[in-house]
């Protein structure tokens, strides 16, 4: 089965000396916090303000690029090929005790615009699943479905199955689905569309997801607000100058020789989508976007929320360290706006739920005790940080309604929620590594209605 070269692979972990730098560099700030206290609290604190102005600025600037550049995204016409001329799409959706979810993905599969004979859709099954296998026995896929048992031996994680059916598929082009998917049934069209008027090194074709449950709690309304701003308009703005992407885990389009020659995706790596978009860009190749959404579900518990974003951050903190292990190497690949651009957003993604509780707890002591100061530039900082996630939530496509309202108007008590699972992802990260930490899905409740264009003019 293909598999990324081991120095793309998150599986010999942090190398010795990756682990010699830390030690050194940790070792040489605690000098300096003991000898130079002050001097090093300056530097320190100034450090991190042009760290931070420089997230910021670049979050406003794919805010204003998103506007945009979703406008043009989502003008893609659907693709008026007669069926004999359009290729093959190879669907995988990878599966592990979702004995419920077996219905309504088969149902949401049969709704796809797209020629049955040129569907070639494989659900994957870890082998000692058997509720799964009798649930997706007796579902109703496409005729064109296969269900297949992932050998044992390698990690149990989505990617580890994802990799075994790419070393089956014979289509042109792979697309990944979750079990509790709802594509709009025009995906594949809009998605084929844009590869023919992309640029030739184009391999990625990324569709938003949409939270549709906004209105169930004020968890799910966070949820959703993100997703509307991610797949809104930050990542239109980063395809828009060609720039590296986070790919979201599912609705992916991508060419099948270009995922081939990349290894597939690295099976000890928990945030698989966000490692296989830095290693496209480390290529030399492209992720564009569309409009065309695929509808999901937000979680409404924290324990769901918090064990899922954990995973999320130490995917990132996996992928950072992989692109890291040689940093000259990597800017040589990428070049040196897409090497900043990358340490500002996966970077960025890692360290600001690090401070989001800590400055928090700051900010209100100054607040509250009146003795504590943040300083001049501290206090522009956190104004400017809020007008622009401001901004943010409301230029973000998506159906306005009280509850969110109520998410924009509460942001600040949701971000240092991260910083929990943050802290809870660097401890896994040092005890379980590959630990894939189970999302449960149910079968759709979600809110119904458009919240995107379909991307189609018609």
């Amino acid at each position: 089965m293909p598999a990324p070269l081991a120095a793309y692979s998150y599986r010999t972990q942090v190398s010795a000396r990756q682990q010699a730098i830390l030690n050194s560099l940790l070792t040489a700030m605690g000098f300096a916090g003991l000898l130079h206290p002050g001097h090093f609290a300056v530097s320190v604190s100034w450090g991190l303000l042009i760290v931070f102005s420089l997230l910021i600025l670049l979050r406003l600037l794919l805010i204003l690029a998103g506007v945009g550049a979703r406008r043009l995204y989502s003008e893609i016409p659907i693709a008026n090929s007669a069926n004999a001329e359009l290729p093959t799409f190879t669907i995988m959706v990878a599966a592990y005790q979702e004995a419920d979810m077996m219905r309504q993905i088969s149902g949401v599969l049969r709704t796809l615009d797209w020629p049955a004979e040129k569907l070639e859709i494989f659900v994957l099954l870890e082998p000692e699943d058997e509720e799964t296998m009798r649930a997706a026995s007796a579902a109703i896929f496409p005729a064109t479905t296969q269900l297949v048992r992932v050998p044992p031996g390698g990690p149990k994680t989505k990617p580890n199955a994802l990799s075994y059916g790419l070393s089956l598929a014979r289509g042109q082009y792979v697309t990944i689905y979750d079990v509790e998917d709802r594509p709009h049934p025009d995906q594949l069209r809009i998605a084929y569309e844009a590869f023919l008027r992309a640029p030739e090194n184009t391999v990625c074709v990324q569709a938003p997801l949409v939270a549709t449950n906004a209105r169930s709690g004020w968890l799910a309304a966070q949820w959703a607000l993100e997703y509307d701003v991610q797949f809104g308009l930050l990542l239109p703005g980063l395809a828009l100058y060609r720039m590296p992407v986070l790919l979201g885990g599912t609705s992916n389009h991508i060419r099948r020789d270009a995922l081939l020659a990349l290894g597939g995706w690295d099976a000890w790596n928990v945030t698989e989508d966000a490692d296989l978009g830095m290693r496209i860009a480390r290529a030399g190749l492209i992720t564009t976007v569309i409009a065309t959404p695929t509808d999901e579900t937000a979680p409404t518990r924290f324990d769901i929320w918090l064990a899922q974003r954990s995973r999320w951050l130490k995917g990132f903190l996996q992928t950072w360290l992989v692109l890291m292990r040689n940093p000259v190497r990597t800017w040589r690949q990428m070049g040196g706006s897409q090497f900043l651009v990358m340490q500002l957003t996966l970077g960025g993604a890692i360290l600001t739920p690090l401070a989001y509780a800590p400055f928090a707890v700051m900010v209100s002591l100054a607040i509250w005790s009146g003795h504590l100061e943040v300083g001049t530039v501290g206090l522009s900082l956190l104004i400017a940080g809020l007008v622009v996630g401001l901004l943010g939530d409301l230029l973000a496509p998506g159906r306005w309604s009280g509850m969110r309202l109520l998410a924009i108007l509460t942001r600040p008590f949701y971000w240092p929620l991260h910083s929990l699972a943050a802290y809870r992802a660097l401890w896994e990260l040092a005890n379980k590594p590959f630990f894939w930490a189970k999302t449960p899905h149910h079968p759709d409740d979600a809110e119904r209605g458009p919240l995107y264009s379909t991307g189609s003019l018609a």
